[in-house]
């Protein structure tokens, strides 16, 4: 199998959904994987994936997988407390894979940039973090975007609000559908009557694989995917609950609360500079990617918490 695309953090939540979007479109791909027996787990078996196992912080190894390739999918992500000097580096790894070949680098991006920002986030607005996340996030972009201006390879950053689909697994949205399932209350922070954006991980699959069929002329290419804006949380938490045959339970974590276990939870004492992405409505305007793609449409919302309540992690 000759594959031109290198996809990392594959078994994580938009990689996972990257891959199967290629693999739907008959598009073989190699995943670079730290676990090969989970990997397999994961994917169905199909010839379209090949598999190699190692680690993104072995740069001689990354090297030699990315000689011939044309894409790299920089998905990688470790837990919140683990981002300082893991993502630099395996961010300066994929780099220097992608300059053996002049490869394009495609980065979900995500609204950490932004900071507190009142206005809807355009691809040209000012980055001004205020938590430590979103200032690594401007390290690792500034990064590539500097390889990329020096032509060692080309960049397309999809930047992404919050998102939630088939193995999305971290501790903010797995409990949600799990929870949902098993008729138990669903979490949220702060607050869920306010307007709160996210993506189905398959919808932002299909535009970032669109995108990169695109012949990309300029050295560095942004474009945001908002997804949709719902009313709230507990309106979507309503519809997954009754998605799940269950009636719909809530659990509301309020920022004293989180500010207290953060003393005993080292993920809490993470997520505790992050609560005002749950305390505010921070939205991306993506005009100028259904500009591109007039036709796409979202999967119907019915549909999509269907489809992601029937994950098998959610179901044990």
């Amino acid at each position: 199998m000759n594959s031109d695309i290198l996809i990392l953090g594959g078994t994580g939540s938009i990689g996972y959904a990257f891959t199967m979007e290629l693999v739907a479109q008959k598009i073989p791909v190699t995943l670079l994987v730290r676990d090969i027996h989970k990997a397999q787990q994961i994917f169905d078996q199909t010839p379209l994936i090949e598999f190699v196992e190692g680690d993104v912080q072995n740069g001689a190894l990354l090297k030699t997988l990315a000689q011939d390739k044309k894409v790299i999918f920089h998905g990688i992500n470790y837990s919140y407390e683990a981002w300082k000097g893991n993502m630099q580096q395996a961010t300066q790894n994929v780099i220097e894979a992608a300059s053996l070949n002049k490869a394009q680098i495609i980065f979900p991006g995500n609204i950490y940039n932004y900071g507190l920002i009142q206005t809807p986030i355009m691809e040209e607005s000012p980055e001004n973090p205020c938590a430590v996340k979103g200032q690594i996030r401007v390290e690792l972009e500034a990064m590539m975007r500097t390889a990329a201006q020096n032509n060692l390879c080309k960049l397309l950053i999809v930047r992404l609000p919050d998102f939630w689909g088939p193995n999305v697994m971290n501790e903010g949205v797995r409990p949600i559908f799990a929870n949902a399932l098993k008729g138990k209350p669903m979490r949220w922070l702060c607050n869920m009557d306010i307007p709160h954006q996210t993506v189905y991980t398959p919808d932002a699959a299909k535009i970032m694989v669109e995108l990169m069929k695109i012949k990309q002329v300029e050295e560095v290419s942004v474009y945001n995917y908002g997804g949709q804006v719902h009313a709230s949380m507990r309106t979507l938490f309503a519809k997954i609950a009754e998605q799940a045959g269950q009636s719909a339970k809530y659990q509301l974590m309020s920022k004293w609360m989180i500010n207290l276990l953060a003393i005993f939870i080292p993920v809490l004492k993470e997520i505790k500079e992050m609560t005002y992405l749950y305390e505010n409505t921070v939205v991306l305007n993506d005009d100028k990617l259904r500009r591109l793609f007039p036709e796409f449409k979202e999967t119907p919302l019915e549909e999509a918490i269907k489809t992601a309540l029937s994950w098998k992690g959610y179901q044990s």
